[in-house]
């Protein structure tokens, strides 16, 4: 059976983001997880695991490298400068993928809710993605990466976190 529906595979251990066709890899992007490792608690800064959807895409026809704060464009560009002004900032750019988990108890409702832990597929500075997780519990990417894959996924996408 043909769906052409695109499928999402991130895994972990290999700190890569698949992106599927009919079973087959169409892409692959290199991707950064949560420094804290795999997990699914609210306010463990880890990433869940999984199998979720994509919820919301946010960004689109946005500028490569524009600001979010809150799911909302700033209006400014990133820019090494600002990164040098907040060096404690997690930065969310370009496009944004909000999942949402499909296993009740698991990774969807009470206290291990990845809609309401606000868990992104989103685009990050680029030398800040890195084989190393570093993230705060996201699936960080390079912004030409976030752009390419935000075109070429609908809402609704199914995302397996392994």
């Amino acid at each position: 059976m043909h769906t052409n529906q695109p499928q999402i595979l991130v895994n972990l251990a290999r700190q890569q983001l698949l992106l599927l066709s009919d079973g087959q890899i169409i892409h692959q992007y290199p991707v950064n997880t949560a420094k804290n490792g795999p997990g699914e608690r609210i306010n463990s800064e880890c990433t869940p695991r999984g199998k979720h959807k994509i919820r919301a895409k946010i960004g689109a026809g946005e500028a490569k490298g524009r600001i979010f704060v809150g799911r909302r464009p700033t209006g400014e560009i990133y820019s090494p400068a600002l990164d040098r002004a907040h060096p404690d900032r997690d930065w969310i750019l370009s496009r944004i993928l909000w999942l949402s988990g499909l296993e009740p108890g698991v990774n969807r409702l009470g206290d291990v809710d990845t809609m309401r832990r606000y868990i992104y597929i989103h685009g990050s500075p680029d030398h800040c993605v890195t084989s190393d997780p570093q993230s705060h519990g996201c699936i960080r990417m390079k912004n030409v990466d976030i752009i390419d894959l935000f075109e070429q996924v609908p809402v609704g996408t199914q995302v397996d976190i392994l």
